[in-house]
Order: C-alpha cells, then structure tokens, then sequence
C-alpha cells in the first residue's frame, strides 16, 4: 500500500489553509476525511502498478523487496485487499461530495491509464503525474466548496514536474545501465535531456510561485520567495549531488539544510496567512505618487 507515499495526498489541504479556514473544524474533519480517501485510492493504484511491475521490480536494486515483487504477497491477495480499500475510499468519496468521488474516480482511472499504457510514452509519463498531483490538490476545494483558485492548479502542477523529473535523473543515475530494463521511457532521458528538462520545471515553479505570490489574494506571501527559492536550490543540488532524495522525496528530512528550509518557509507561510501584521502593506508602482 506504500503508506510512507502517503505524503503527496497533504496537497488536498491546500484550500484549506489558503482559504483562511485551517481552524474551521467542521471543515478540518470533512478534508481530513478526504484525505484519508485519496489515501486508499492511491494504496489501489500502487498495488495495481506492483502486479503489472512486478517482474521488472525484480531487477530494481531498491523494489525488489516490495511484497508483491519478493513474493510474500500472491497476486490474488493484492488484488483483494485493492478492491475492499477501493471500495472504502469511494463510499467515503461519496458521502463528502459528488463531485470530490468524481476527481477520485478520475484519478483512479488516469493513474490505471499511467500504469497500463501512459507511463511508457516519453514526456507524458512525467506529465500525467503532474495531473495526478493537481487533482489531489484541487479536490480539497470541492469538500470545503471554495471558489477554485488558478494557482491551485499551476503551482502544485510545476512542483510535481519538478519532483517528477528529479526521480527520472535519480533512476538513471542509480539503475545506469539496468535503466531500460526497469523502465521503457528511461531509454529517452539523456542525460543532456534530464538536464534542460531540470532547468526548465526549476524555472517554471519559481516564477509561478512567484506570481502567485505576487498576484494571488495573499500579498504578504511574497517574504517567503527567499525561502521559495533556497528549498528548490537545495533540491536541485541533492538531483545533482546522486542523493536518495532525488528519488524518495519522503526522505527529505535527512538532509538537515532542506528540513530546516522547508520548515521556516512553512512556518513563516503560516505566520502570514494567519497573524494579522495590521501595519504590512504593499505599494505597487501605480499606486505609487
């Protein structure tokens, strides 16, 4: 079920905390709810994705221990246990929204066209994990029925791309080789290609965030670019550096300069969006005498 990926899911908060109704417990509940069904949903699509995979897992220096790859899970057990998570996660969908059970119900299909076909396709493998990534963040606002932001879509998008085209150079750095074997697409990212594809997805999450902070509702947000931009370099140095980050972002706490970026990015985020700093203001040059 890969419970330690769990962690992508966080993104359906993002509605929340940026709506101003983090302490809405009502709504708190009904997210945490729907996190816990994009959860499930997502344990289905990895165990789908382990049974199809399950023979080039085995030439993984790293997945070749998962369960089903090793052998201490028959197919016929996944396939069960896939089925009753699936069912639990699309009641829960159902009875929080309808339309929060149709973006599950749409990523469980996309992520089944990604496992079956998509993730072969050069390119667009990288790009339908970027749109897995964005439904999970926008089906925060259909539990809590807030106005759908833009930015929600952009940034969540490009971070996605970024972290997507870092796990592709960390494969290709670790598997060498064995790398076609393990997967078909990895044969097309060069080197040469990885690298402009780094700085390309780098570029575009900066000044999206940027502009969101910039042009978005939250004005004050644009004191956390410095942090912005010094977590994303650190990223990129660890994409470079061969770090196991590169391609288990989940392990981004060893590396103590990352933690403590992210942490102070987040925590001043937070500070802004929910202190009122009355005396803060920004004067933009048309306002300007």
């Amino acid at each position: 079920m890969r419970i330690h990926q769990w962690y992508k899911n966080l993104v359906i908060y993002l509605a929340l905390i940026f709506s101003n109704s983090l302490f809405n417990k009502e709504l708190f509940i009904a997210t945490t709810l729907g996190l816990i069904s994009l959860c499930l949903i997502s344990s289905t699509n990895y165990i789908i994705n382990d049974i199809l995979d399950r023979k080039k897992d085995k030439e993984h220096q790293e997945k070749k221990t998962r369960p089903i790859a090793y052998g201490s899970i028959k197919i016929y057990e996944a396939i069960i246990i896939a089925l009753i998570i699936t069912i639990i996660s699309l009641f829960i969908a159902y009875n929080l929204s309808k339309i929060f059970l149709l973006s599950v119900i749409f990523l469980l299909v996309l992520t089944l066209l990604y496992s079956f076909k998509l993730k072969h396709i050069l390119f667009l493998d990288i790009i339908i994990i970027s749109i897995n990534f964005v439904i999970r963040s926008v089906s925060g606002t259909f539990i809590i029925n807030k106005p759908l932001s833009p930015w929600l879509i952009l940034c969540p998008f490009f971070l996605a791309l970024f972290l997507a085209v870092g796990k592709r150079h960390g494969d290709l750095r670790l598997l060498g080789k064995n790398a076609v074997n393990h997967k078909q697409v990895l044969k097309n990212y060069t080197p040469e290609i990885n690298g402009i594809l780094i700085i390309i997805s780098t570029t575009l999450l900066l000044i999206s965030y940027s502009l969101y902070a910039f042009l978005g509702e939250h004005k004050k947000l644009l004191l956390t670019i410095p942090f912005a931009i010094y977590v994303i370099f650190r990223y990129v140095y660890l994409i470079y550096s061969e770090s196991k980050i590169a391609r288990k972002p989940n392990l981004l706490y060893k590396d103590k300069e990352l933690l403590i970026g992210l942490l102070l990015w987040l925590l001043v985020t937070f500070m802004l969006l929910y202190f009122n700093f009355s005396t803060y203001q920004i004067i933009y040059p048309s306002q300007s005498v």
